[in-house]
């Protein structure tokens, strides 16, 4: 079991530009948060108050702590957005065995460098797909459907 295991409402919001505008998306949703986006697919960054997860080539997670609303908007012309806070729940886990009992369930090999802090990774958790994001060498957020939230918090609170 995890030392601490919390559970957070948080705001997730997924975009994605179109293919033959992917560059001017890119440019225009970096102008507006601020701040550069992920280059690498699993790498995590804080932009304009939220964390930019790079998830695909032209798919992104905006994630705000809590029940935030985006200050940005995208132009239908470059891409779309999509709210995805509302079916998702972020479980917070952190201590010395973290990455042991994940290990038991996951198949990521926590020490590959593709894992480090900072590094979101998509994988199946009991066949449920789930985000990881390794937050510290000792901590990971779980952002799982909010459906099966409740059997995980269980699962690893044994």
């Amino acid at each position: 079991m995890a030392e601490t295991l919390s559970v957070e409402i948080c705001t997730i919001v997924q975009v994605e530009g179109w293919p033959e505008t992917q560059a001017a998306f890119e440019a225009e949703l970096s102008r507006q948060l601020g701040a550069a986006l992920p280059a690498a697919f699993g790498e995590a960054l804080p932009v304009g108050g939220w964390l930019a997860v790079r998830l695909a080539p032209r798919r992104f997670w905006l994630i705000a702590e809590g029940r935030s609303k985006p200050n940005w908007s995208i132009d239908p012309a470059l891409g779309c957005s999509v709210s995805l806070g509302e079916g998702r729940m972020r479980l917070k886990l952190s201590g010395q065995h973290t990455f042991d009992v994940l290990g038991a369930c996951v198949a990521i090999d926590w020490d590959s460098p593709q894992a480090k802090p900072g590094s979101a990774l998509q994988t199946g958790f009991h066949h449920v797909p789930v985000l990881l994001l390794r937050t510290g060498t000792e901590a990971c957020d779980i952002f799982a459907p909010r459906s099966f939230a409740q059997s995980l918090i269980d699962w690893l609170r044994i």
